[in-house]
């Protein structure tokens, strides 16, 4: 991450997390894009070239002038009135996506605005180094018991779909999604779409209220067959502007996105958020005390994973607050941070509609140094699972001076798996559960690690303490069958409303295990 000097102008205010919900849609590229209304720099026009720093240069121009936000308010009664069923029912029309023509192994389907999804963004494909907008035409679309509106290209999109070929003759099948506010999403082979990212977060959660930059325009190369497709992203808010390229990479296992962002200060920025990423938490086996669901647990997020700066791998799991928790583990230089689903079979949720085994974990690698700074937890009371009510960014420690410029770089696995990678001798959190405890109001909580080293020779030494009450039981129970230990532990919080909890496993001087951190409260 570099900062340097650059450009100047004014801030916002709005309040929490905002999630994005997929839908589907299509069209054809064509001509004729009017000019951004803008008094700032306008978007490069048809058959203009599109170089490498085209978009760094637009976006350092355009925080530069002064901030004019999209018109959001003149979507049609018929597509805003819509419910989210009516919504995503809407498809491409049979061979109207972009590239269904062509054997590239990818479609992309321009997604058009509506209820959820308000703010019109400006798509374009670049072919041969030369920018194509990307038209509307109704006839593109499928839509059950609608009448589609006259729209231009300029007030029809919210973002767009793209399908892939994930090997060989695979059918095409749902790969990445962006759509709402900076946000987009991918998928693994075979998943569900779960996790959102962010490409830039100013103030969440912050007392003067959080600022949303928004997707103003997104353009994308034209793909190579078996090559990643490139996505270049301009985002705007009234603090700042940012330009992104994003490297998407379809996989059976992982599927990658590697990022190059640039951030433009229009004002001093003193919480940026880097890295952001959210996803759902309604109950778990940590949480069921205040749950009358039939579900074993419903959730697209189960835990943080971070292997911190100091080479310290951390757990800790997630869960539904009954106010806002926010967790900042400071760090330096991190090697990489994710919100993680290790949860991958049916049993651990009985989900017969949502099958939340089936969505992505998100792990982040830094690609250059992040220096200073804390990987951010939030976690946000909610009643619903499609609340994406759990959010982890990096928040770096340096400010960000008003005409400044910060680049950074980072890379995305989004996967079926655990791809938080750690060394074989260090055993992983494999559940967390928490249940009332000998009496009053005392909790007992089960830990269990997974992993061959810990049935090695040598005695294994637990590392638990509370921040706050006392803990008044400990046990081990081991199971070389399936390579786990689990830790039974009890807290008294007396009369304490919170504590924060610390398990890890050692031999010796030798760390064996992550780090097990939660944040209890009543």
């Amino acid at each position: 991450m570099t900062l340097a000097d650059g450009p100047p102008a004014a801030p916002s205010r709005r309040s929490v997390l905002a999630g994005a919900l997929a839908a589907a849609a299509g069209s054809l590229p064509a001509v004729a894009h009017a000019a951004d209304p803008d008094k700032a720099p306008a978007l490069p026009g048809a058959g203009e070239a599109f170089e490498a720093n085209t978009l760094v240069d637009l976006a350092r121009a355009r925080a530069a002038a002064p901030y004019v936000g999209p018109k959001s308010g003149d979507v049609p009664a018929v597509l805003k009135s819509l419910s989210r069923e009516a919504y995503a029912a809407i498809h491409p029309a049979e061979g109207r996506t972009v590239w269904a023509d062509r054997d590239l192994g990818y479609t992309l389907e321009p997604l058009l605005r509506g209820a959820i999804f308000e703010t019109p963004v400006s798509l374009y494909v670049v072919q041969n180094g030369l920018v194509q907008p990307i038209a509307y035409d109704k006839t593109a679309y499928v839509a059950p018991g609608l009448t589609l509106p006259d729209l231009t290209a300029e007030t029809a999109f919210s973002g767009f779909r793209l399908r892939a070929r994930f090997g060989g003759s695979d059918p095409l099948s749902d790969f990445a999604l962006f759509q709402g506010a900076s946000f987009f999403r991918l998928v693994a082979q075979g998943q569900d779409f779960g996790i959102n990212a962010r490409a830039l977060a100013l103030r969440p959660a912050d007392a003067r209220g959080e600022e949303f930059p928004l997707f103003r325009a997104l353009f994308i190369e034209t793909p190579t067959p078996g090559q990643p497709v490139v996505v270049h992203a301009l985002a705007e808010s009234e603090s700042a502007t940012a330009a992104f390229k994003l490297t998407l990479t379809p996989g059976r296992e992982v599927s990658t996105a590697a990022i190059d962002g640039t951030v433009f200060a229009r004002a001093e920025l003193d919480h940026i958020g880097l890295g952001g990423m959210q996803g759902s938490y309604l109950f778990g086996p940590l949480d069921r005390n205040r749950v009358d669901d039939l579900r074993a647990a419903a959730f697209s997020v189960e835990g943080l994973a971070i292997h911190n700066g100091y080479g310290e791998p951390i757990w800790r799991p997630v869960h539904n607050p009954e106010a806002l928790q926010v967790s900042a583990f400071l760090d330096r230089g991190p090697k990489g941070f994710g919100l993680m689903q290790r949860a991958r079979a049916y049993d651990d949720f009985q989900d017969d509609a949502r099958h939340w085994e089936q969505r992505p974990s998100l792990w982040l690698e830094p690609q250059d140094n992040w220096s200073e700074g804390a990987v951010t937890l939030l976690e946000i009371p909610s009643d619903s699972e499609l609340n994406e009510n759990v959010f982890a960014y990096w928040r770096p420690k340096a400010k960000l001076a008003k005409g400044a410029e910060m680049r950074f770089l980072c890379r995305q696995h989004w996967s079926k798996g655990w791809p938080d990678p750690l060394p074989p001798e260090i055993a992983r959190v494999r559940d967390s559960r928490c249940g009332h405890g000998a009496s009053g109001t005392r909790r007992l909580f089960a830990v269990d690690f997974e992993g061959a080293a810990l049935f090695e020779p040598g005695d294994i030494d637990v590392d638990l303490g509370a921040s706050a009450g006392a803990i008044t039981r400990q046990e081990r129970f081991r199971y070389p069958d399936r390579k786990t230990l689990r830790i039974l532990f009890e807290l008294d919080p007396g009369s304490e409303r919170a504590s924060e909890l610390r398990l890890a496993l050692r031999r010796g001087q030798n760390r064996i295990s992550e780090t097990w951190l939660y944040r209890w409260t009543p």
